[in-house]
């Protein structure tokens, strides 16, 4: 949620922390801070709003030091304002401490550091944190290190923690639990740095480690130490980053959405490259191998997820089931982890999220693995948290996504998904292999395909915008395949434009939704040529009964919805299955541009972050 960045080293810190935090913005912009230490001394600087107003608050400042932590913030508790900004300070100002997470007792802790006498400036859990480690360093004499150690072994909760201390100026101690954090080694190997995700680090050296959870690394003296919270020493796992600079910068567009709206034929394509082979019918995924038997004999799976993985899932659901014939539940994690649900040890449990650290889909991963189930899950970023906990996986090599409104990761999530569900298939002999080659021939088609939607429908898109951008509502309608798209385009219109839109069903128009259509609803109708086609055209015929202003997304050549809709966008014709991966382009541009036309922060939305990592 929160992004966080730390620098020890022969160098000024304050290059790299404020370039760190503009590169982690999209994980939280409600504030932000930045503390440095100079002759033994912290100095904290922080600003309610974007990192940009942190930097123009500084110029004229002394800004020296060679260690410092930076953060930039996405508030859950205390509201977004300069006092609740990291870093926090302890009572007595020797201790400074950036937080991502939760620690959820704070309640508790502070009402006892209140009693012996502690005073708090700020609304945050994060400053009790600070707080509690000064209070046992005081009480024990011991190193900080060692208070740090003792305070997490007190608190309950999620959290990545970065802290400084005046008395101890070369000496940096960071912690992780249920929070990312990576620790980048500098090429001459005498300075550190640290985030929330590599991409602050990349510009600077590709060598890296990931604090694993329960974790707590020391560098002092220009040397890396990690302990786990019950003080075992561990030898950190340095490995290199596949993460290139270029990749997380705009390359000529105006925002990170539009850029990763137009590399999915790329993002796409990386995601199936290498795993599929058309002509002798191999779907090569290492996890298929593995878990051949236990695919062989399945009897049910279940998806967990939030948001727009969510909605991959809900693809996959179809995809499974009709693929290799068993079946599939999908739940939001979130409600998952609290329902006491039903596991047995032979459901596979699929988790999907872009960037392996969301909490609740964590927690119901941690739930399953205790019933013995198999745990398998669906990222993009490597060294996360949940590839790390599963039983196997696939990557889905989407490429780094900033911008908030998840775009690329998800036609990533369904092409992987989509693979899965057809090695499936194959081994459980439920797809024919004249079927099973058509299929994998068409998903080769599908970057070509996507690169046409792209460069046929921005000019309808947004003519369609400036038609509808002044709109109340929307309505998304799709059946089968395209009822998760529905879902989706409707999320995404939601999230940037802040336009209030729900995703139908089309045939439960009739059952309720349809009060709310009249002259001034544009209704939004993935009406793609398949099975059901004639039917969508008779939901169409009930919308138009009622004046809605039909916008449609159909099949290249189609008459039919033509001379119904106001509005028709083509894409190429595919698989039934595969369609998702075209028919959501368009509705991914249109978010994008009439949250433009709106004035909105495409990349930013208002209170949203790119990774929940709390609850």
């Amino acid at each position: 949620m929160c992004g966080i960045v730390a620098y020890i080293g022969p160098n000024q810190a304050y290059d790299f922390l404020i370039k760190g935090l503009k590169r982690l913005e999209y994980r939280g912009y409600d504030s932000a801070g930045i503390a440095l230490i100079e002759n033994n001394e912290i100095k904290v600087f922080k600003e309610h709003g974007k990192v940009q107003d942190l930097v123009d608050n500084l110029k004229g400042k002394n800004l020296s030091g060679n260690i410092g932590i930076g953060h930039t913030r996405w508030a859950t508790h205390g509201e977004p304002n300069q006092k609740n900004a990291h870093p926090h300070l302890s009572g007595s100002g020797n201790l400074a401490v950036i937080h991502n997470g939760i620690i959820e007792n704070y309640a508790t802790l502070k009402e006892v550091l209140i009693k012996n006498g502690h005073t708090f400036k700020s609304d945050t859990d994060t400053e009790v944190l600070v707080h509690l480690i000064e209070e046992i360093k005081t009480n024990e004499k011991c190193s900080l290190f060692e208070a740090v150690r003792l305070a997490l072994n007190e608190v309950v909760g999620a959290y990545a923690i970065v802290i400084l201390s005046n008395s101890d100026p070369d000496t940096i101690i960071a912690a992780r639990k249920g929070s990312p954090l990576v620790v980048g080694i500098g090429k001459n190997k005498d300075e550190f740095f640290m985030a929330s995700d590599a991409t602050p680090i990349v510009e600077y050296t590709r060598t890296v480690t990931y604090l694993e959870d329960n974790e707590i690394a020391e560098i002092r003296d220009g040397q890396l130490n990690v302990k786990t919270i019950e003080n075992r020493e561990k030898t950190p796992y340095i490995q290199n980053l596949e993460l290139s600079l270029e990749a997380i910068e705009k390359g000529g567009f105006e925002h990170f959405m539009l850029k990763e709206i137009y590399e999915q034929p790329k993002s796409i394509l990386d995601s199936f490259r290498g795993r599929i082979d058309s002509q002798n019918l191999k779907i090569e995924m290492r996890s298929l191998n593995e878990f051949e038997n236990k695919i062989k004999s399945l009897k049910r799976i279940i998806i967990v997820a939030c948001g727009t993985s969510w909605h991959a899932g809900l693809v996959a659901e179809y995809l499974f089931e009709d693929y290799a014939r068993i079946p599939v539940e999908v739940e939001y994690a979130s409600e998952f982890r609290y329902r006491n649900p039903i596991l047995y040890p032979e459901d596979l449990v699929i988790a999907i999220s872009q960037s392996g650290e969301t909490a609740d889909t964590m927690a119901a991963l941690e739930l399953a693995k205790k019933s013995g189930a198999t745990i398998f899950g669906v990222c993009n970023v490597v060294g996360s948290s949940i590839p790390r906990i599963t039983d196997a996986g696939a990557y889905t090599h989407a490429g780094p996504e900033i911008g908030v409104a998840s775009t690329k990761a998800f036609t990533a999530q369904v092409t992987v998904l989509t693979l899965l569900a057809l090695g499936f298939a194959q081994r459980r002999g439920t797809i024919s292999d004249s079927k099973l080659r058509n299929i994998l021939h068409e998903i080769e088609r599908v970057p070509s395909k996507v690169e046409k939607v792209l460069n046929s429908c921005e000019n309808i898109v947004i003519q369609i915008s400036k038609e509808f951008y002044k709109s109340s509502n929307f309505l998304y309608l799709g059946r089968g395949y395209n009822f998760p798209v529905a879902l989706e385009g409707a999320l995404k219109l939601k999230e940037i434009s802040y336009i209030h839109a729900e995703g139908y069903p089309a045939a439960e128009m009739k059952h309720g939704p349809i009060a709310l259509i009249d002259e001034q609803m544009p209704v939004v109708v993935i009406a793609t040529q398949n099975e059901i086609y004639e039917k969508v055209l008779s939901n169409i015929q009930e919308v138009k009964a009622r004046k809605g202003k039909i916008i449609a997304i159909v099949t290249e050549n189609d008459e039919k919805v033509k001379n119904l809709a106001e509005f028709c966008i083509e894409i190429p014709e595919t698989e039934d299955s595969l369609i998702p991966l075209l028919s959501t382009i368009p509705l991914q541009l249109l978010s994008y541009h009439i949250a433009i036309l709106r004035g909105c922060n495409v990349d930013q939305p208002r209170n949203l972050a790119k990774s929940v990592t709390v609850e």
